[in-house]
């Protein structure tokens, strides 16, 4: 089936852009086009797309408010942000209102494709390096809530093996990396994740990095600490 994508920015002739691009493509269909936050909200309860791409800065309702809402829904899109600025405050508050990644305006087109596939396969598009960066510039200076507002005793249901998967993907590290760190397979690396994600109710990887920086299982890198 073909994915049905939403493209979300105020300048008409970007939005026009990212559209074709995606048109484009045999397994995407643009559904809409919405010039602010607040139409994308609308757009989206009205069509019911799989992927929300969606820019940060726009008038009426801006794109990390209009994410939230999204994501707050039952049966919610996979939401895609798009920012100007590489570690711009405004992605990290996007991703933890829900966004499943982020990706710099000026991606080629191979790149945007590429990332709303993966954000619809439930997965993230946050490469491990751009991980780290944000977690280590802005989750020591963010609020202590994780999704849902969950206090440590969130991490109780985990045994300590899916504990320290979590650890390590808040890390940045692929999954690859983690099975050879600890020795196993890389499809019992992805058994792991999924059960985390479903014990802790989260989204995908990207909200399980935010939580384990919020309860203090994964620390921040002190600004210009070597990635």
């Amino acid at each position: 089936m073909s994915l049905r994508v939403l493209v979300a920015d105020d300048q008409g002739i970007v939005r026009a852009g990212f559209a074709a691009v995606i048109d484009a493509e045999e397994d995407m269909t643009v559904v809409g086009e919405a010039g602010d936050g607040a139409e994308a909200v609308r757009l989206t309860g009205e069509l019911a797309p799989d992927v929300v791409v969606m820019d940060v800065r726009m008038p009426e309702l801006d794109g990390i408010a209009a994410t939230r809402i999204i994501t707050g829904r039952p049966d919610a899109p996979r939401v895609l942000v798009l920012t100007t600025f590489d570690l711009d405050a405004y992605v990290f508050e996007a991703l933890r209102a829900g966004a499943s990644g982020f990706l710099l305006k000026d991606v080629y087109a191979s790149e945007l494709l590429r990332g709303i596939r993966v954000v619809a396969a439930g997965e993230s598009v946050l490469a491990p390096s751009a991980t780290r960066r944000l977690i280590g510039h802005y989750a020591s200076g963010a609020a202590g809530r994780a999704p849902g507002e969950r206090s440590p005793g969130a991490l109780d249901n985990l045994t300590d093996r899916e504990r320290g998967v979590l650890a390590l993907v808040a890390s940045g590290l692929t999954n690859a990396e983690i099975a050879a760190q600890l020795g196993i397979t890389v499809g019992t690396v992805k058994s792991h994740v999924n059960a985390v994600l479903r014990k802790l109710g989260l989204r995908d990887r990207v909200q399980a990095t935010i939580l384990a920086y919020d309860l203090g299982l994964a620390r921040p890198n002190p600004p210009g600490t070597p990635l």
